[in-house]
């Protein structure tokens, strides 16, 4: 069964027609702030209490406002998604693989300006940076999902002469709750559509944060043919109201989240202490945290290197779970290494993402803000540490947090250990002829093990520290930024407090939202209820 091919790439250079309909866009969607309202069984509805939405590189400049749901409007909603799911469930499943290939060629078609612009707008990502989340990773989840889940249904048991057996994909017995977060607009749509397409109806908590962009998710699953009740967004200022009501419900059969660890921390408590008053038992998929490495050997090419730091650390301010956050350089190699930082950061403007020559945009919000910067005072005003690059943040009209370069003296300290979310890169210089003992901190001084990359050019090195890191990282690259993965090609997820790894982007997620159901039906049924061996 053949999959299909990766969405390509466009690259917005001046002159373009994506660049000429995205500008259009920005101004249309400017000129037209947004009402967004709760979504339940399809109707849309009014709460009275109203919440702002903003740009995060001009704060000042309103993008609309939102209803925000509370615990009455999550009942509403979980009625709505056990309503639906007798339908749905029923459906067959070609007709509901339907729904996401014809979401994707709306997605590719006029879709997708209003996409990228909102997720530039309210996510402050670039146009490129939004190209590759909105528009080619979300329509590659869209396709490959159905390629996977046909794939699944040629997983069959063997049958015999007087028996033919069948294994089904029923989805879970309840409804499943998705938790999204602002970074990807491509996330939040999978942590929906992958539970849907498995025949699964969803209550949808989309991040505060990305409200916006998630409205015109809402409008394309609905322009799809997607039935109402399906999935039911639930927009709330407050979260933990919406994640208290859901998770202390009867019918919870699973999560589906994407966001920081002690987030889903909470999550697992919480289904841990209901586990006996739930319906069956929850499937548990999270996708959290990250401290991500680059691991250089004195071999490495110091350009790629660089290269690779820059655009690992610094896309989409680093508010990636991917981004490079700590970085180990052999002695040998920190000078030079230190110095093509230096220049390729300066090199580095940061602003309004809707002028096409900024390399990035703004981190998310004020608390977002504060919070880096609180990390860039500790390092400030701490002995240890050194600035390699890097200018000061200003929020007085967005929140500019330019890319930051920081060398570190103790391999333990916070910046080397804690995450950070947010454009700051730390880098430790390591004795070359203590590759063993660096290889031993890279493995065990933090508790993720999401993405990680290493450099060397001695295929000889490569197979050593690829075999010293094995479960540093669920997503492992080799001379290549510890970003980027690709649906089909790297399917995404790592391990330890970075999550439960069931890769998203891959049949292995989709499994996560099936039950299977084995039937066997005998084609001559035995008469006689007495066994051979019983004869005299």
């Amino acid at each position: 069964m053949s999959l299909p091919l990766n969405q390509p790439v466009r690259d917005y250079a001046p002159g373009s027609p994506e660049r000429a309909a995205i500008a259009a866009e920005i101004q249309h969607q400017r000129a037209n702030p947004r009402r967004i309202l709760p979504v339940v069984g399809g109707r849309r509805i009014e709460t009275g209490n109203t919440c702002g939405m903003f740009e995060p590189h001009a704060h000042y400049r309103s993008l609309g406002t939102y209803d925000s749901a509370g615990a009455g409007e999550a009942e509403a909603a979980i009625d709505a998604a056990l309503r639906a799911r007798h339908d749905w469930s029923r459906m067959s499943p070609a007709s509901r693989r339907a729904v996401f290939l014809r979401a994707a060629e709306l997605l590719a078609g006029p879709f997708n300006a209003r996409l990228v612009a909102a997720t530039m707008l309210q996510q402050s990502k670039t146009a490129y940076q939004s190209e590759i989340d909105a528009s080619c990773e979300l329509i590659d989840f869209l396709r490959f999902n159905v390629a996977f889940a046909e794939q699944l249904d040629a997983i069959q048991p063997i049958s015999s002469g007087t028996e033919r057996n069948r294994l089904e994909q029923r989805p879970l017995d309840g409804f499943v709750f998705a938790a999204s977060p602002f970074n990807f607009t491509a996330i939040a749509g999978n942590l929906c559509i992958a539970p849907a397409l498995m025949g699964n109806t969803v209550v949808w908590k989309p991040s505060e944060r990305s409200v916006y962009s998630a409205a015109f998710l809402m409008d394309l699953f609905e322009a799809a043919g997607m039935p109402p009740g399906v999935i039911n967004m639930l927009p709330a200022d407050n979260p933990a109201e919406i994640g208290n009501l859901v998770l202390n419900h009867p019918a919870l059969a699973g999560v589906h989240f994407t966001g920081s660890t002690a987030a889903f921390d909470r999550i697992w408590q919480t289904v841990g202490t209901n586990v006996s008053a739930y319906n069956s038992y929850p499937r548990l998929v999270g996708e959290t945290g990250g401290k991500d490495f680059v691991l250089a050997h004195a071999s490495a090419d110091i350009d790629a290197l660089t290269t690779a730091l820059v655009r690992g650390a610094f896309d989409y301010q680093g508010q990636k779970c991917s981004a490079a956050s700590r970085a180990y350089i052999p002695e040998s190699l920190f000078g030079d290494v230190c110095e093509q930082l230096a220049e390729k950061v300066r090199s580095l403007t940061v602003g309004d993402v809707a002028e096409f020559h900024h390399f990035m945009g703004a981190v998310i919000d004020e608390r977002a803000f504060n919070a880096i910067t609180g990390m860039l005072d500790h390092a400030a005003n701490t002995s240890g540490y050194r600035k390699i690059a890097g200018a000061e943040p200003d929020k007085s009209e967005g929140y500019f947090v330019p890319p930051t370069v920081i060398a570190c003296d103790d391999p333990l300290s916070r910046l080397m250990t804690e995450e950070v979310f947010g454009p700051v890169l730390a880098v430790y210089s390591y004795p070359d002829h203590r590759l063993e003992e660096t290889l031993e901190l890279v493995d065990t001084s933090t508790p993720y093990a999401l993405t990680g990359a290493i450099f060397a050019q001695d295929q000889g090195v490569i197979d050593t520290l690829s075999g010293a890191l094995q479960d540093a990282a669920g997503n492992f690259y080799i001379n290549d930024k510890p970003t980027g993965a690709v649906v089909g090609r790297q399917p995404f997820g790592g391990g330890r407090r970075s999550g439960t790894n069931d890769k998203a982007g891959s049949a292995i997620n989709l499994l996560r939202w099936s039950s299977p159901r084995t039937v066997k039906e005998t084609l001559v049924p035995v008469h006689g209820h007495l066994y051979p061996h019983m004869a005299e």
